[in-house]
């Protein structure tokens, strides 16, 4: 795996560090012994949580690009911990989400698909989230970005009112949103719960059912677009491209495509500003390099790789707007950073923007076989970059880790306690998160067209009826009939499938997901995860 741009970093070997980072974090009664309290205060750590969408393993330099340079991800590789083995929850994006922001596998509730931009909130209000769990610790907290989980009750919100229930109802003190994609209607900011710059004189519709009003459409005035698809997406035009399902009206508050980036940059800073002086959470999901990939003039030709290339060196410039910030309002030695991505790539994910002619020599799921969609390492194995100076150890991690863990991890972190039934398959690894320990998880479970499991370097993909490979995206799907086993530590690119030589563990780790996939996990015990007196033993959280 090249390095190339990491200067000093290494690999982190411990020996027996576990014991260790139970010592460390727990020396003072309290998780945040070592780590939150800073200079003596007890004020805990700012949270910046930023995905990235669509990006792959081998979309940034710091994890071997060489076609590109992303130096703001590199700067926090550089001055953090690089993970090898770290995962998305599922292979496409709203199920990632709904892990991340739950601790609990997508799978295990239905109606978390990809969903349609007119879809109500798949989050239960009624349940912990990680925003609200940081709220309860002190935390100010803000989203701003790419949402696509949902707003409003079952059916749909009301566009031109009044959005409830929205990201305000499960943890969030403040909100900025792209609804859904930014190839799906509507295509309009939501702040908290009204859309911006709305004229009530021009009431919003959106359809995923059929056409509405008499707007073209891509598929009826092909000659209005300026960037035309590939597969798909020719229904509304809304500035000049076609989009997912039909919408009318709010013309007001129509986004512009190119400005997206620096909008979303500018409303993450200003939350920072605002918040400087309490310890605030915040969660920074990016567009780029999802599609419609259309970047700021200032990024276009500077890869040579077409709209791809330009929107993950945009991706990049934005990241570096959020670390100057911190830099500029000295807040970088007191804010745990956390950059991974929602899914793995695509390349043609519906548009013809020139991404297939101009990849080049470019692997953006580096080493791993498939991408965005696939049950192959490629579908969830996903850059994870943490920085936190001075607390957070420089170096490379090959630990097992996932998105999933992060709430329980976080969670620890803030000294807060767990409810039974609280994020249910999260694991707290805040021990290898900060680069303590090589442990991570032993096993995990990764959803795409079909289930996988992992358990350590092997990994087993359950039987799918799905397609072996899509010809809209040209990407392997990975679904097969018949189950597949693979060793990646000798097979990394899962080329060769040992389910027949190796029919034991066959028959084990598919008993043993399909436990996993039937069984809830149990409630957790109601005590507290390293309050004043009860430290924090990681030993019994680790697996």
């Amino acid at each position: 795996m090249s390095s190339r741009g990491l200067g000093k970093e290494k690999r982190l070997h411990f020996g027996t560090v576990l014991g260790t980072a139970v010592l460390v974090l727990g020396m003072a009664g309290n998780p945040l012994a070592k780590g939150a309290r800073q200079k003596g205060s007890e004020r805990p750590p700012n949270i910046v949580l930023i995905l990235l969408d669509d990006a792959g393993f081998g979309d940034l330099s710091s994890y071997g690009a060489t076609a590109l340079t992303t130096r703001h991800l590199d700067r926090l590789a550089q001055e953090g911990v690089r993970f090898l083995d770290a995962h998305s929850a599922a292979g496409t994006c709203t199920p990632s989400r709904y892990a991340l922001m739950t601790g609990e596998y997508a799978f295990r509730r239905a109606g978390t698909g990809v969903l349609p931009g007119d879809a109500g909130l798949v989050l239960d209000p009624r349940r912990p989230s990680l925003p609200q769990t940081l709220r309860h610790a002190g935390y100010v907290t803000g989203v701003v970005g790419k949402w696509h989980l949902g707003l409003g009750p079952a059916g749909g919100p009301d566009w031109n009112g009044e959005i409830r229930p929205s990201a305000n109802d499960v943890g969030f003190d403040e909100a900025f949103l792209m609804a859904a994609t930014g190839d799906r209607v509507p295509t309009v900011y939501v702040r908290d719960r009204r859309v911006v710059g709305l004229d009530p004189n021009d009431p919003i519709r959106v359809s995923y059912r059929g056409p509405i009003g008499d707007e073209p459409t891509g598929k009826t005035h092909p000659e209005l677009l300026r960037v035309h698809p590939s597969h798909g997406h020719d229904m509304s035009i809304i500035d000049g491209i076609s989009r997912i399902g039909w919408m009318t009206g709010g013309k007001s508050a129509l986004w512009k495509d190119e400005e997206m980036a620096d909008v979303f940059a500018r409303e993450a800073v200003s939350f920072m500003e605002r918040h400087q002086a309490s310890p605030f959470f915040l969660y920074f999901a990016t567009h780029d390099p999802h599609v419609p990939r259309v970047p700021h003039p200032r990024h276009v030709g500077k890869t040579g790789m077409g709209a791809r290339g330009d929107a993950l060196v945009q991706m990049d410039e934005t990241v570096g707007q959020l670390l100057a910030a911190l830099d500029r309002l000295q807040l970088t030695e007191r804010t745990l950073v956390i950059v991974s991505s929602d899914n793995g790539p695509v390349v043609d994910d519906g548009y013809r923007d020139e991404a297939v002619e101009k990849l080049g020599a470019h692997r953006p799921a580096g080493p791993w076989r498939g991408g965005k969609y696939s049950n192959f390492e490629a579908g969830t194995r996903v850059p994870f970059l943490v920085r936190w100076p001075g607390r957070a150890r420089v170096g490379v991690s090959s630990a097992l880790i996932s998105q999933v863990d992060l709430f329980a991890s976080l969670a620890a972190l803030a000294g807060q306690r767990l409810a039974p039934g609280a994020a249910p398959d999260s694991v707290n690894l805040l021990p290898a998160l900060l680069g303590q320990t090589p442990q991570g998880r032993r096993r995990l479970v990764l959803q795409a067209g079909s289930l996988s499991l992992r358990d350590g370097d092997w990994k087993y993909i359950e039987p799918g009826q799905g397609r072996a490979e899509s010809p809209e995206t040209g990407i392997e799907l990975g679904n097969a009939p018949t189950p597949q086993l693979y060793d990646l530590r000798r097979d990394p690119g899962e080329r060769i499938n040992l389910a027949e030589r190796d029919p034991n563990r066959t028959r084990r780790m598919a008993n043993e997901l399909r436990r996993l996939r039937g069984a809830r996990p149990p409630a957790r015990q109601p005590q507290a995860a390293g309050s004043p007196g009860r430290p924090l033993d990681i030993r019994k959280e680790t697996r």
